[in-house]
């Protein structure tokens, strides 16, 4: 069902293109504009261009919030994007969600456990991240004892709840766990614990700025040299510019797209965006950039089917949304949960790229169902 309307869609974005994560948020911000550019240039939407707003929340949760807000109440957005860390999707959700009574489609991995009927969410989660890989890891290399060095926030806490649990599932054992501020910068004392602790993995959680110098620490220790292996999974190509590469070599991840996978629409759209945007902000899934082509692409799929910008029945749509193409594979909404199904990858780190290692297919995210 396509219709025209009386006036253009109009979508919000917020994100980091200052501040720690602008390497990320830019990236963000190239992809937003890329896809509406696209739509736009094949006709718009039920006939009207779409016109793009894009805020910076300069990695700071109350720009976050502020920018949500002018979005919602000043330029009334009929759909807002955006957020990397877990703390800035709750800035956002605030004053755009809970408020503002808007459609929010959050494109980053995360820990999951959203479930509002507003919010639809296009990046991984737990089950489709820690709970094939942790076992794929152990069974592969052996490890049996983990390390799981955190940022204090949702994102890191819950991510280990669910490592705990399937650590002890596959019978090893978690050695350590410690929080810090997000911003936190002297990791000698921790490396020394690792170190001390004779753990086989070091489960990654923290973030920039401080992942840098804990993973320049972690190497000089000799961490890796001595068998240790380093797993991150929000790690991507982008994050590859922040340090040496012997620094990461041998680091696993595990997300939704790597630049490695080949399959022709991948291969297609990675080689248009690296053309329009040439530099360090590169397209890649830890960045949420897989997660921003979905959502757009699944959103600009149901506003076509539901024939017009009426909120409620463009959320109705997205509930079963799918995309037949997309980076990585194919993605489909898991009706009820507003999360998808989604094709996932494991991947090493070897000489400053990423290699995917195993394909693990179609999983599905096994989130709540979410009330009306």
């Amino acid at each position: 069902m396509t219709t025209a309307t009386d006036r253009p869609a109009r979508v919000g974005v917020v994100t980091d293109q200052t501040g720690a994560l602008s390497f990320m948020g830019i990236a963000n911000a190239n992809v937003a504009t890329m896809v509406v550019d696209d739509i736009n240039a094949q006709g718009g939407l039920l006939g009207q261009p779409i016109e793009l707003l894009v805020e910076d929340s300069a990695t700071d949760d109350r720009a976050a919030a502020a920018a949500a807000t002018k979005l919602v109440e000043q330029d009334h957005v009929d759909v807002l994007f955006g957020g990397i860390y877990s703390s800035t999707r709750q800035a956002i959700k605030g004053p755009a969600v809970d408020q503002g009574r808007t459609l929010y489609i959050y494109p980053e991995q995360y820990e999951g456990q959203e479930c509002n009927p507003l919010i639809f969410c296009t990046g991984p989660v737990p089950a489709q991240q820690v709970e094939p890989f942790i076992p794929w890891l152990m069974r592969q290399t052996g490890a049996r004892t983990f390390y799981m060095p955190s940022a204090d926030y949702i994102w890191p806490r819950i991510m280990n709840e669910k490592v705990h649990k399937v650590v002890a599932s596959e019978g090893g054992t978690v050695v350590g766990e410690e929080y810090f501020p997000m911003d936190h910068l002297d990791y000698d004392r921790t490396v020394d614990d690792i170190m001390a602790s004779g753990a086989d993995v070091v489960f990654n959680t923290i973030v920039p700025p401080g992942l840098t110098p804990f993973l320049e620490r972690l190497y000089e220790a000799g961490f890796t040299k001595n068998g240790g292996h380093i797993v991150c999974t929000y790690f991507d190509e982008n994050f590859l510019n922040l340090v040496p590469p012997e620094h990461v070599d041998g680091l696993y991840g595990c997300l939704d797209y790597y630049r490695d996978v080949s399959d022709p629409f991948s291969a297609s759209l990675l080689a248009s965006y690296d053309e329009r945007f040439p530099g360090s902000a590169m397209f890649t899934a830890g960045s949420a950039c897989s997660g921003m082509y979905r959502g757009l692409k699944l959103w600009e799929g149901a506003v076509t089917e539901a024939g017009s910008l009426n909120q409620d029945a463009v959320v109705r749509a997205l509930n079963h949304a799918r995309i037949e193409e997309g980076p990585g594979g194919p993605a489909e909404m898991v009706p009820g949960q507003h999360h998808l199904r989604l094709n996932m990858y494991i991947a090493r780190s070897q000489n400053g790229t990423f290699k995917v290692v195993k394909n693990l297919g179609a999983i599905d995210p096994q989130e709540c169902e979410v009330g009306a």
